[in-house]
C-alpha cells in the first residue's frame, strides 16, 4: 500500500516507537493520523487525531473502530512489560497483564478493524513484536511468553486476512532507545530508524522486518543445532 493519503492509526502513540510512527507517517503524506493512548492528554504531537483508546477494554476498541471508520493503516504498538521470571512472586498477575496488553489488544483491535480495513480496500497491519518472540528470558519470563503469543497471532492473522487484501507486517526489533529500555546499558536501536524500515516494507509489501542485527542474528539461529531459543540470550 501507498503511506501518501493513508489513514493510520497508532496504539500507544504518547511516546517512544508509537510516537516516532505517528511522526513520520505525517511526514509520509498520511492524510490523517489516529494517534491513541489511554490518556490522550499525554499525547505532544501537532498534526494528530488524539484519541482515547486503552487496548485491554473492549469497549474502547469497539468505539474506535465505530468512529475510525476511514483506517487504512492499524499500527498494534502499544506494550507492556511487568519485568517478571515464571516463578517470581506475581508472575500470573504479571502474565496476565502483559497478556492483555501485548496479545489480546492487538488480537481485539484486529479483528474489530479488519471489516473496516476490508472496507476501504485491503491496507495494512502492523504488529510491533521482539526478538523476544523467539527467545525467553529469565527476568522478562512473562512478557516473552506474551510477545511469543503475539508472533503466533500475527502469523495467523495473515493469513485470515489475505484475501481481503490486507498486508500484515510482524516487526522484530531488540532493544530500542525509548523509556521501557532507558535502564539497559547496552546497544539500542533508534526508533526513528526501525520506523524507517516498517514504511519502507509496508510500501513494498513486505510480510516481516528485522530492524537490527540481534533480530537477524537470533532469527537465523532459530533452525540451528542447538536453536537459539535454548539460551538465555547471553550468547
Amino acid at each position: 500500500m501507498q503511506l501518501k493519503n493513508a489513514v493510520a492509526l497508532v496504539t500507544g502513540a504518547n511516546r517512544g516507537l508509537g510516537q516516532a510512527f505517528a511522526k513520520a507517517l505525517l511526514r509520509a503524506g498520511a492524510v490523517k493520523v489516529y494517534a491513541a493512548a489511554r490518556d490522550p492528554s499525554t499525547i505532544r504531537l501537532d498534526g494528530v487525531e488524539k484519541i482515547r483508546l486503552d487496548v485491554t477494554r473492549p469497549e474502547d476498541v469497539a468505539a474506535a473502530a465505530e468512529a475510525c471508520r476511514d483506517v487504512t493503516l492499524l499500527i498494534n504498538n502499544a506494550g507492556i512489560t511487568r519485568g517478571s521470571s515464571f516463578l517470581a512472586t506475581g508472575s500470573v498477575e504479571a502474565a496476565r497483564a502483559e497478556l492483555e496488553t501485548n496479545y489480546f489488544g492487538p488480537l481485539t483491535l484486529s479483528k474489530a478493524f479488519a471489516p473496516v480495513l476490508a472496507a476501504n480496500g485491503g491496507g495494512a497491519i502492523v504488529n510491533v513484536l521482539s526478538v523476544l518472540s523467539w527467545l525467553n528470558l529469565g527476568s522478562l519470563a512473562t512478557y516473552c511468553a506474551s510477545k511469543a503469543a503475539a508472533w503466533s497471532l500475527t502469523n495467523g492473522l495473515r493469513n485470515e486476512v489475505r484475501a481481503q487484501g490486507t498486508q500484515v507486517l510482524a516487526l522484530h526489533v531488540g532493544l530500542m532507545d525509548t523509556d521501557m529500555a532507558k535502564g539497559i546499558d547496552a546497544p539500542k536501536a533508534d526508533p526513528a530508524d526501525v520506523v524507517r524500515q516498517v514504511l519502507d516494507a509496508i510500501v513494498a509489501g513486505r510480510e516481516e522486518v528485522l530492524a537490527d542485527e540481534v533480530s537477524r542474528q537470533v532469527k537465523r539461529g532459530l533452525s540451528a543445532e542447538p536453536g537459539s531459543y535454548f539460551g538465555d540470550g547471553s550468547h
